[in-house]
């Protein structure tokens, strides 16, 4: 009796701590509660300490903070038939209002991402990137990304927001991203000779320019020398003409004196005697500036 006495104490205390721990709960505050009872969904519980009847009442815990979901190797291909393996992440949360909504529909966030977020984050991806060819999905990735984002965005269509979507690697074929290095280095080897032509073809006008201007230079030059010459030239035959012209004044003025001045003769030669006769004469030659008539 004793031991049964015993047993009984034992599993009457047990059952009071199960009532006694199982009769409250706490919620944190980047979760919600979703109360059962006896299964059917009973209610919301907000974040802090609550109370529930034990083993009628449970709760399922459901996060309402942002998370990242990576999907990685996702096969696709592009508009040109090129197979790619594409990772991607999705950054999404549960707003607090719609948690019922989520337990309800999807049984919780697992079945949330499953049977909603995974499925159209597959067939969005897909359908974008068929309509990008190979080299333009690796050259305009940003746009990739943001059709492929607003397309997710659209079609996630339930108790959940889409915050963000990132294209994080894009994996094709061996062979193919050979050739692609290849036709990116021929690019660059085109944009290179292009470079460079554009670069001569400056040289050359520069140089054009640089002749053109010489040359310009030079006729300046010849012209000035020219200009130069023809000036002296006009001013030499100018004073050519003024020293003739000064010269028939003088010889006209002097014929004018003599003219009027038939003596002015032997006056300018008295002037000029130095008073001494000529050491030799001619025979019957008559003495020059003297004048012996007796008159």
């Amino acid at each position: 009796m004793r031991y049964v006495s015993t047993t009984l104490v034992i599993v009457a205390a047990l059952a009071g701590l199960s009532v006694f721990f199982g009769s409250w709960y706490t919620i944190d505050q980047g979760e919600r509660g979703v109360i059962l009872r006896y299964g059917a969904l009973s209610g919301v519980a907000e974040p802090g300490l609550g109370f529930k009847l034990p083993l009628i009442d449970s709760v399922v815990r459901v996060s309402v903070q942002s998370k990242s979901v990576v999907y990685d190797k996702m096969e696709a291909y592009s508009r040109d038939q090129q197979p790619a393996d594409i990772k991607l992440s999705v950054n999404y949360r549960i707003p607090a209002d719609r948690v019922q909504d989520v337990y309800a529909n999807y049984g919780g966030e697992d079945g949330l991402l499953a049977r909603l977020i995974e499925r159209k984050v597959f067939e969005e991806t897909k359908t974008v990137f068929g309509r990008f060819n190979a080299v333009t999905a690796i050259q305009e990735r940003g746009r990739l990304n943001a059709e492929v984002a607003a397309a997710i965005q659209e079609g996630v269509s339930g108790p959940v927001l889409i915050d963000g979507v990132q294209i994080e690697n894009i994996d094709f074929s061996e062979s193919y991203e050979a050739s692609i290095e290849q036709r990116m280095l021929a690019e660059v080897e085109v944009q290179r000779l292009r470079q460079n032509a554009e670069r001569e073809k400056v040289q050359a006008e520069i140089t054009v320019t640089q002749a053109n201007a010489q040359a310009d230079a030079r006729r300046a030059d010849a012209q000035a020398q020219a200009d130069a010459v023809r000036l002296a030239a006009q001013a030499e035959a100018e004073a050519i003409r003024l020293r003739g012209d000064a010269e028939a004044e003088a010889i006209k003025a002097r014929g004018d004196a003599l003219k009027d001045n038939p003596g002015l003769v032997s006056l300018t030669q008295a002037e000029k005697w130095d008073g001494q006769l000529p050491r030799t004469m001619l025979p019957g030659g008559a003495v020059p500036m003297l004048n012996l008539n007796a008159n």
